[in-house]
């Protein structure tokens, strides 16, 4: 007897064994394998090639829809676009192992080798939890010559190459990207031109109408400057307060301006201590001789003259009769009254033409700059120079103690820790004042530590019978 169909699927259905869901399988893979025959031997190539396209767009588009794309152009309206510069040297530092795709290369500026983005791979980025993708895209345009011989061909002229930068993220974060992503590469740009850039020292030229710029090669840093490391780590910290606090500066109305004086005996390391406070800051350095300023108005200019994150050096104050301090109680008013600020002698120089450019109306010329004024002896200042507001700290750079004696013996000699001459040199150096310049030249006079340190044992103990 032939079974009906109804009792085939109902025998079917409650089928549950390995080998029936295997042969279910077997006659579905069959039927597809037929069906994609019979599309190939009757749908012609071409409209298969046309339907598939159309179908990828449709789907590609509908994915896309909401991705946004920034193109970062070289040029802006004719000039350098800072944005692009900003982009190309950021991306770099973005780029990890997994790159296959780079441009290297060694230019003058840099000590190192150096990697660019290559235009055949996507550098991905993170910010803020989005991903954003660039891409360099690379163009070459070539301008055709004008020539007025219509018999002859065009002549090409050579080739030349653009660069952009395509940024694409999803349109939910454009907010987020255009106020603060783009911002970000901004100053992460900057704080990597300030880290790479050659500190430059200006002074005065010949003529004294104008600074004159040169690389400063002075060697000194905080890490090899013979200093107590407290008072040492007390100076960085106070620089880098300086360096945060800009939005408080602009709250309580005062310029961002700090003034420093540096005063000891001659050789206890001033001028070291202006390059180690420049190399941290990586500001240019302006050095002001007060003898070649003729004039308030001089003083000025010059002064104006000078650029931001910088600083201005004037040594040996001292030196300079004006800022000496005066005999006659009339004389030692703060000089802070309007009637001295309004009616300042422009024919030559004065302790109030100064005064007015570290904390009176001139001192809102300019923003991010350090003061800094070097003395043999203080006492011979003007009070109205040395107080808070023009001279903020004042730091003394006394005779050669103990702590910055391991600093020198580490520096020179290549000693760390300790020596066994070490404990008599500090108290050689509790009883003789001497400066850290006089022990660094004794320093120098022998190779072998041993034997160097045993010859400034002498040295000192010397300079005690002779004290």
């Amino acid at each position: 007897m032939r079974p009906s169909v109804g009792s085939f699927f109902s025998s079917f259905t409650n089928v549950r064994s390995a080998s029936s869901w295997f042969e279910l399988y077997a006659a579905f893979s069959t039927f597809i394998m037929l069906l994609r025959s019979a599309i190939n031997d009757l749908i012609p190539q071409q409209v298969r090639s046309f339907l598939h396209s159309k179908l990828k767009a449709f789907f590609s588009n509908r994915q896309k829809s909401n991705v946004v794309s920034l193109q970062v152009t070289e040029l802006w309206d004719g000039h350098t676009n800072q944005l692009f510069q900003a982009v190309q040297e950021y991306l770099p530092a973005r780029i990890n192992h997994s790159y296959k795709s780079l441009k290297v290369g060694k230019i003058s500026k840099h000590k190192n080798i150096v990697m660019a983005v290559d235009g055949n791979q996507v550098v991905v980025d993170e910010f803020e939890g989005i991903k954003l993708k660039w891409k360099l895209v690379e163009q070459n345009s070539q301008k055709e010559s004008d020539n007025l011989d219509s018999l002859r061909p065009p002549r090409k002229l050579p080739t030349f190459q653009r660069e952009s930068f395509s940024l694409t993220f999803d349109e939910k974060h454009r907010d987020v990207v255009m106020n603060k992503y783009l911002v970000h590469v901004l100053n992460e740009y900057q704080e990597m031109q300030a880290k790479q850039r050659t500190i430059k020292i200006h002074s005065i030229g010949g003529g004294g109408r104008c600074w004159q710029k040169s690389d400063l090669t002075h060697p000194a840093s905080f890490q090899s400057l013979a200093l107590d490391p407290e008072q040492k780590q007390g100076i960085i910290d106070d620089l880098d307060r300086f360096l945060r606090r800009k939005e408080l500066y602009k709250k309580v109305g005062k310029p961002w301006k700090r003034g420093y004086l540096l005063y000891g005996p001659p050789g206890t390391g001033k001028s070291s201590l202006i390059a180690a406070m420049a190399d941290h800051l990586k500001f240019d350095v302006y050095d002001l001789e007060l003898t070649s300023v003729f004039s308030n108005s001089d003083l000025m200019r010059t002064l104006k003259e000078t650029a931001n994150r910088s600083i201005i050096v004037i040594e040996d104050i001292d030196c300079n009769r004006e800022v000496h301090v005066r005999s006659t109680p009339k004389d030692f008013s703060d000089s802070d009254s309007d009637d001295e600020h309004k009616h300042i002698k422009t024919s030559r120089f004065t302790l109030s033409g100064l005064l007015n450019y570290m904390d009176g109306l001139w001192s809102s010329g300019g923003e991010e700059r350090i003061l800094i004024f070097t003395t043999n002896h203080r006492e011979r200042i003007d009070p109205a120079l040395l107080r808070p507001g023009r001279m903020d700290m004042h730091i003394h750079l006394s005779f050669l103690r103990s702590k910055a004696f391991r600093i020198l013996a580490s520096n020179y000699l290549g000693v760390e820790g300790d020596h066994p001459l070490f404990e008599q040199i500090d108290d050689l150096l509790e009883k003789i004042d001497v400066t850290p310049a006089v022990v660094a030249e004794q320093l120098m006079r022998h190779e072998d530590p041993d034997v160097c340190l045993e010859a400034l044992v002498q040295f000192l103990k010397q300079k005690v019978k002779e004290a």
